[in-house]
């Protein structure tokens, strides 16, 4: 198992993800044939009415303003793979300055937002949560932009999903995703 942070970050480069076990307590290494990427080019794609929301100007993009509430807010489910001990990592690590999050705002209210790994030029989203309608969409669109403009070369969603779809997210097997992996890795961005 690995758990001290750079054992993590060499786990995460070698295209293994952290998720725990149903009992709550037990941290496992998981990895996938086929891998969820968004896309940083002209294939990001996203719903008409999402512009007229981005249009309204309804949400405030933010960086770590508040890490707890999403940590919190991604947890929050009725079946979750984020369990107190992995809580615990995304913690430690974000002290390191390797977790952050990405969130929407509404006035003074976290609306939504992205929990992601950060290593060189690729940004690995490990969850999201909204608690207000379309804040996760308009969160997503802000991401792209965000790491369109530090120059991140991989946006790693993990699994495809339809709402990952309407994004132009697609899947590519194992040995293309750690290829473009080892290369993104190298590029040297700056997320905050």
């Amino acid at each position: 198992m690995c758990y001290s942070i750079p054992q993590i970050l060499q786990c995460y480069a070698q295209g293994y993800f952290l998720m725990a076990e149903e009992d709550g307590e037990t941290l496992n290494w998981y990895s996938s044939s086929r891998r969820a990427l968004i896309p940083l080019d002209d294939r990001f794609r996203y719903p008409k009415s999402l512009q007229r929301v981005l249009n309204q100007k309804r949400f405030t993009p933010a960086i770590n303003r508040d890490f707890e509430g999403v940590l919190q807010g991604c947890a929050d489910r009725e079946t979750t793979w984020i369990s107190a001990a992995l809580k615990e990592v995304y913690r430690r690590m974000h002290q390191a300055g390797y977790v952050h999050t990405f969130e929407a705002w509404q006035g003074e209210e976290l609306a939504g937002g992205f929990l992601g790994i950060v290593m060189g030029g690729v940004f690995i989203g490990e969850s999201m949560f909204y608690r207000v309608p379309d804040a996760s969409k308009a969160a997503m669109v802000m991401l792209v932009n965000h790491l369109r403009s530090r120059e991140f070369k991989l946006f790693d969603a993990q699994i495809i999903n339809p709402h990952l779809s309407r994004f132009g997210a697609f899947e590519v097997d194992k040995a293309v995703y750690e290829a473009t992996l080892v290369e993104a890795v190298q590029y040297p961005c700056k997320f905050d």
